[in-house]
């Protein structure tokens, strides 16, 4: 009887996988048509198997450095963020300092900001080091944010107490307590915001474009839009990069199915 009542719930979830589904199934069926296929109406949904379009994207774009540009600029930006969001976030959760409610609604006000007013300032810093065209100049600006200092700020505050004090009253010092006490139990969140940041620093196409010029430099979102042409783009071969760029994304939520739910699940509720 319950589950008759609940058919309408499963249709309606039904319907919302379809359709997040039906574009990643588009992109890998577009990969291996002939560009005449891709542009056909109505649309074929039985391809001719063109697997050279995949050749063409390593042909095409200096594939495996722009790979390997992304995954140490996603892997540096999340432990930048994991670790100075979250020392940054105790302090203002637990610790006693002057003017740290003054502090904390100025980072505040940096959320209020749109992003695109700081990449001017940003590019004159980056260029000040001379670090155009090089990873650091892609990976520093991401190494910290506000938004990750306010949401473990707030996961701080909803852990209990009583443990910090029984290791203050050990003689533990705050840094001790941060390492050894609130980071194991600040787990959950940690996970949450080391999975947006993945996602975020993976997908990240505006700074990059600014800082570098160089295929050699740039990440798989800025490599990739060199395969589009002023008149005619060959959409077989830009999904067929499309999709090996985000293909590593998909196993990582396979595999961490469980640990990315939990974590974004357990930090909502606080």
């Amino acid at each position: 009887m319950r589950a008759r009542r609940l058919w309408p719930v499963h249709v309606v979830l039904a319907v919302g996988a379809a359709a997040m589904v039906m574009p990643f199934f588009w992109e890998a069926l577009t990969s291996v048509k002939t560009f005449t296929e891709s542009t056909r109406i109505p649309p074929v949904w039985i391809p001719s198997w063109e697997w050279s379009n995949f050749a063409k994207v390593f042909q095409d774009t200096p594939f495996l450095r722009q790979f390997w540009n992304t995954v140490v600029m996603t892997v540096i930006r999340t432990l930048g963020q994991l670790l100075f969001c979250s020392m940054a976030a105790y302090a203002f959760a637990r610790l006693r300092f002057p003017g740290r409610n003054a502090i904390f609604v100025t980072l505040l006000s940096v959320l209020m900001v749109p992003g695109q007013l700081f990449l001017i300032p940003q590019y004159q810093i980056v260029e000040s080091l001379g670090w155009l065209n090089t990873l650091p100049g892609l990976i520093a600006p991401g190494l910290f944010s506000a938004f990750g200092t306010f949401m473990l700020r707030q996961f701080f505050l909803s852990l209990p107490s009583d443990v910090e004090e029984a290791a203050r009253i050990d003689g533990a010092h705050p840094l001790r307590i941060f390492w050894s006490v609130v980071l194991p139990l600040a787990k959950p969140g940690l996970m949450a915001l080391g999975v947006l940041t993945v996602m975020w620093s993976w997908n990240d196409l505006m700074w990059p474009l600014i800082v570098n010029t160089d295929p050699e430099q740039m990440p798989l979102s800025a490599g990739l839009s060199s395969l589009q042409q002023d008149h005619v783009n060959d959409f077989p071969v830009l999904m067929a990069g499309s999709l090996l760029a985000s293909l590593p994304m998909i196993v990582v939520f396979v595999v961490m199915q469980r640990q990315i739910i939990q974590g974004i699940a357990f930090t909502g509720s606080k």
